[in-house]
């Protein structure tokens, strides 16, 4: 499968150092994955440890709650592009969602769009599946594949419930297929990792990326 190629890696911790980062980027490097994910104060620096290296930098929009004002939201949005991120994980309001506010949500998401699509960057739109009924993860489905997002991710880690098979299955009957779909919160394994691909995710967050790399090389030695 080479799963590598589906890997965000991924360090998000409040007490992320810069050490971490330089780890992070080089273990991206040796073992091919997708992007890493970093705190947005770590983008540039990202950055330039990635330079002509093919991995991707990606930062985190609004995290972990959501609920910061759209205007606080599209600051963000902007510092993470001049500090050069390719991908934002932008995680939406789920207090409008959860009191059934879903103009608030498409309204976030039209301010948003048009700053991140004039430069060509990639968004992803987290929406915490674990805590979300399969109503309100297919009501997000429609309004974001709509909007024209690149994925819609499962979670920001931090909620008592990350990714599962159900939601990525339910996210790929109800996306367009031009959305891809991005598991993440609680991939530990290889195995984990592996259904999560097989039942449609396209892209994987997690911060255990060299254990999983480990136990698919592992899988093959037998």
């Amino acid at each position: 499968m080479d799963i590598a190629k589906y890997i965000d890696h991924t360090i998000l911790k409040p007490t992320t150092l810069v050490s971490d980062i330089e780890k992070l980027c080089s273990e991206a490097k040796e073992y091919g994955f997708a992007a890493v994910c970093v705190p947005p104060p770590f983008v540039r620096l990202a950055r330039a440890l990635l330079v002509d290296s093919g991995v991707k930098t990606a930062t985190v929009i609004g995290f972990p709650f959501g609920y910061s004002a759209i205007e606080a939201k599209l600051a963000e949005v902007l510092l993470a592009l001049v500090d050069g991120a390719d991908e934002l994980d932008i995680v939406i309001n789920l207090i409008a969602l959860k009191n059934n506010d879903w103009q608030y949500l498409a309204n976030e998401i039209n301010h948003l769009m048009p700053v991140i699509r004039e430069k060509g960057r990639v968004i992803k739109i987290i929406i915490e599946s674990g805590i979300l009924t399969d109503e309100e993860i297919i009501k997000c489905c429609e309004l974001y594949g709509a909007a024209g997002i690149d994925y819609l991710k499962t979670s920001t880690g931090y909620a008592e419930k990350g990714a599962s098979v159900h939601a990525v299955q339910l996210f790929k009957k109800h996306l367009p297929p031009h959305v891809q779909i991005k598991a993440s919160g609680g991939i530990r394994d290889y195995a984990f990792a592996e259904e999560l691909v097989k039942a449609g995710a396209t892209r994987l967050g997690c911060s255990a990326g060299v254990a999983i790399v480990k136990g698919e090389q592992g899988m093959e030695s037998y």
